[in-house]
């Protein structure tokens, strides 16, 4: 089956697009993981399906699959990424655009200087829609590694999020803490694993560990959960930057029941068709 698509990246963090809105495609999760390897297929963290929308004013319906097949909620650059892809096919009218996932519309801005700020809805601290599986929620919680106690926020931003705070996230245990955690019973869903230094109260470096992609350059919802915690723990500003290996995003919560916003570029590498 030859099937075109489009190699993207949002600050590093790179996806192959797949446009099924006027032809389906049906590709089993192992098919998924082919096309992401990065011997053997395109190669990227994720691979975005663009599909027919199902609710009114959305321009198109996405959902991404992780990089070993499985299925994930929402994806930060992943979504700009599509912003990006429909605004060059030049079915964007105006500045703004509406783009389903998991049956929500998301609303995003073009920027002149062609970043895209995303509206990403309502970070969820509740556990069970995490999911995080604790008897209550708390403002942090603990866990077991190496035979130290180790406290964490967590959160949903379409996604679940577990961040550590750290002095300095070069150091940071992001693929042995970020593995084991993945089977962990607080996790019942796996988790995205975030590694936070705070350098002033609006800049923070992170590092983030991705449920079903390992480590990547740059996590949007990653970003969007640290910051969120932060600000909600009273330790950083509505408006804080985040420096991530790949580049930096800005993430803007004006606090509880608000949508937090999310501004970042997003770019094109090349297209082409691979054989599956």
């Amino acid at each position: 089956m030859q099937i075109p698509f489009t190699k993207m990246h949002g600050l590093g963090n790179d996806f192959v697009l797949l446009d099924a809105r006027h032809t389906p495609l049906s590709l089993s999760a192992t098919s998924f993981a082919r096309l992401a390897d990065r011997r053997y297929g395109v190669g990227c963290d994720q691979v975005l399906v663009l599909e027919p929308p199902t609710l009114v004013g959305a321009l198109a319906c996405y959902r991404v699959i992780n990089a070993d097949g499985t299925v994930a909620g929402h994806c930060g650059n992943g979504v700009r990424c599509v912003a990006k892809y429909l605004h060059d096919a030049g079915e964007v009218r105006g500045t703004t655009l509406e783009i389903e996932i998991d049956g929500r519309a998301y609303t995003l801005t073009l920027a002149a200087t062609g970043e895209v700020k995303v509206d990403m809805g309502i970070p969820s601290f509740v556990p069970a829609e995490i999911p995080l599986d604790v008897a209550k929620e708390a403002p942090d919680y603990a866990l077991t590694f190496e035979g130290e106690e180790l406290r964490f926020g967590a959160v949903s931003m379409g996604n679940p999020h577990a961040v550590f705070c750290v002095t300095d996230v070069a150091l940071a245990p992001v693929v042995t803490l970020g593995t084991f955690l993945q089977t962990h019973p607080l996790f019942p869903a796996r988790v995205n694993v975030g590694f936070m230094e705070q350098i002033e109260t609006d800049r923070i470096r992170l590092r983030v560990f991705e449920r079903g992609a390992g480590e990547t350059p740059a996590c949007g919802t990653g970003a969007c959960a640290a910051v969120a915690l932060g600000i909600r723990a009273g330790r950083l500003a509505r408006c804080t930057e985040v420096l991530l290996p790949g580049g930096a995003l800005k993430i803007e919560w004006s606090g509880e029941s608000a949508p937090l916003f999310m501004t970042g570029p997003a770019a094109t590498v090349f297209k082409g068709t691979i054989e599956l």
